[in-house]
């Protein structure tokens, strides 16, 4: 939530700054500024609105003009959307750029309203301008950090300018991302990599609670002590080239259709002589034999995915597997042990709510498996394994081609696990990846279909709601499929097992309401094809995804979009959703909805 930046160096810093936020603006559109040293001073330009707004403001007052400077794109927390709301925000000493919450800012307001601080905004993060320029009595920008550091609670990433010192540029963070770039005497802040890609793939990666000062082309870096401490340089692998539209009309499109390639990519990299092998990140055979329980955490796209690792799991290596919500599960005094294993799946590896459940696993003694798309994130350094996905940068606020990679690595779990506990042969596991390997062709297959994804969309433009239904794995598809047509579309869409209709769903189906089946299962399908008739009996329009071949009975689908693949039943979703995917899609730019920032939402959620 909220994207940071901020540059120091020789470059024309409004150029740098607009070029990064530009990349960042996934994390939040709400509002946009930044803040330039120029001639000694700090200018500051902000606006409420997207980052076209903030270029409009530029083009017409003009841009400051300098070699240090800080930026922010909003997503809304403290205070609704405005231009006195947006950052940075500024105590005429201290100015500052904030990604996260401060949980106590009401009580440290009252403080510093009591020493006479005026505030101007409703935002938690005028609090912590106000706060450093209040322990800035010394004139010393290190002691400021540290003694505000330690009042704080929640979480935040700070990129600090402080009046006196034009050649400098600080920065702070605890559980939020921030990530320095290296340059050639020039150095970089920002929240996430594709910020910076342009200039340097040079890396440093900032610790709970560590400060960086970076001055003069040289970057010094301390703990909350003020203590200097060495920090490892790492080589991004990912390029400009990957995190760019490349022709595409829009980021979302530009990553369904690297799915092929992605998955292809993630299956290699995890199977070896012909079987998956998670030994690189420590996930043995033996501890998959130990394990006696498995939770999986998550949020959103990835908790869903994890609902088809459950089906998977419990199916093949026949270990209960229970699916949270993170934001749940970190509350709920889960029964977790040294015998559990507990998976916690983020595309950013920065998930509030799933890395405070990392946590609470590591305290109850169970093993960790992090399953993640940012190979240094939080969660992937904090687990005790970490498997790496590698969808590469994944802009598009709508999840896609981070889902897909997820759930593939996590059917080799599945195989994995099975064949550890005994419950398959050598034989058989080597059988279900060699399918599994068909899945990248399987989707390739899919996304020759556009033109009936947008077909299909064109009957969805104008309802006011709409259901997915399915058994199995396609009910565990249906909740990601709702899920991603809802956020970019802004239909009102709900998933439900379908043989759940008759205890109460059905009473929303009305003449006219859609109804997306998945029906690629053989073992439930003459099940699943009642449940199509039984809304079809009640007016609804049946858009039906099932396997080429399938038989229906007259009149009992409206739409029939065929998926051609030669995977197994279990496997589908891997292809299927794609289908759902373009759907949304589609059915967003029909209603004139840009799907690659929808309202309210925001990439990495770092915020509880």
């Amino acid at each position: 939530m909220c994207g940071i930046v901020g540059y120091i160096g020789k470059r024309d810093c409004s150029d740098v700054l607009m070029d990064g936020l530009e990349k960042l603006e996934y994390r939040g559109y709400d509002s946009a500024g930044i803040a330039v040293f120029e001639n000694g001073s700090i200018k500051t330009v902000k606006t409420r609105g997207k980052l076209a707004c903030m270029k409009a403001k530029l083009d017409n007052e003009g841009k400051p003009l300098g070699c240090c400077g800080i930026g922010h794109t909003r997503w809304a927390t403290h205070g609704e959307p405005s231009d006195i709301n947006s950052h940075p925000h500024s105590n005429g000493r201290v100015t500052i750029v904030h990604n996260g919450i401060i949980e106590n800012y009401a009580e440290l307001k009252d403080f510093l309203k009591e020493k006479g601080y005026v505030f101007l905004s409703q935002t938690d993060s005028e609090v912590v301008a106000c706060l450093l320029d209040y322990y800035y009595s010394e004139r010393n920008p290190l002691k400021a950090i540290t003694e505000t550091v330690k009042e704080l609670r929640g979480s935040f990433a700070l990129g600090i300018l402080f009046k006196d010192f034009p050649d400098r540029i600080y920065a702070v963070r605890k559980a939020s991302p921030l990530i320095v770039g290296k340059g050639d005497g020039e150095f970089f802040i920002a929240s996430d990599i594709p910020a910076f890609l342009k200039y340097t793939k040079e890396y440093i990666l900032l610790d709970d609670d560590e400060i960086v000062c970076m001055e003069n082309g040289k970057a010094q870096f301390f703990n909350v002590h003020g203590i200097e401490v060495s920090k490892e340089v790492h080589t991004a692998e990912w390029d400009v080239e990957q995190a760019q539209k490349q022709g595409f009309p829009h980021y979302m499109l530009k990553e369904i259709h690297e799915q092929p390639d992605v998955a292809d990519k993630t299956l290699k990299a995890v199977i070896k002589n012909g079987v998956p092998d998670f030994s690189d990140a420590g996930f043995t055979d033996d501890i998959m034999r130990s394990i006696k329980k498995v939770f999986v955490v998550a949020c959103g796209t990835s908790m869903h995915a994890g609902i088809i690792a459950r089906y998977a799991v419990e199916k093949l290596a026949r270990i209960p597997v229970t699916v949270e919500t993170a934001s749940e599960f970190r509350y709920m005094d889960p029964i977790v042990g040294k015998d559990d294993l507990v998976i916690l799946i983020s595309q950013s590896g920065e998930t509030a709510d799933t890395k405070a459940g990392l946590e609470l696993a590591k305290e109850k003694g169970a093993k960790t498996l992090a399953i993640v798309n940012v190979k240094y994130s939080a969660i992937a350094r904090a687990a005790d394994m970490c498997i790496n996905t590698l969808a590469g940068p994944e802009i598009a606020v709508a999840s896609t081609k981070a889902y897909t990679v997820q759930i593939a690595v996590l059917y080799l779990i599945a195989f994995r696990m099975a064949f550890a506990n005994g419950n398959i042969t050598e034989e058989e596991l080597k059988a279900l990846t060699k399918e599994i390997e068909k899945a990248p062709d399987a989707i390739r297959n899919i996304l020759k279909k556009e033109d009936e994804c947008r077909f299909i969309a064109s009957r969805l433009v104008n309802v006011e709601k709409l259901f997915f239904i399915g058994r199995g794995f396609d009910y565990a598809l249906s909740l990601e499929g709702s899920l991603k047509l809802k956020e970019i579309t802004y239909i009102h869409s709900d998933a439900y097992a379908a043989g759940e209709l008759k205890h109460g769903t059905i009473s929303l189906i009305e003449e006219g309401v859609p109804v997306i089946t998945i029906a690629t299962q053989e073992s439930v399908l003459p099940k699943t094809i009642s449940n199509m008739e039984e809304v079809k009996a009640r007016g609804a329009t049946v858009i039906a995804l099932a396997r080429k071949g399938t038989k229906f009975a007259e009149n009992t689908v409206d739409i029939l979009f065929e998926i051609d693949t030669e995977l197994p039943d279990m496997l589908t979703p891997l292809a299927t959703v794609c289908g759902l995917q373009l759907i949304a899609y589609y059915t967003s730019v029909l209603r004139g909805i840009d799907p690659d920032k929808p309202r309210n939402l925001a990439k990495s959620v770092t915020t509880e």
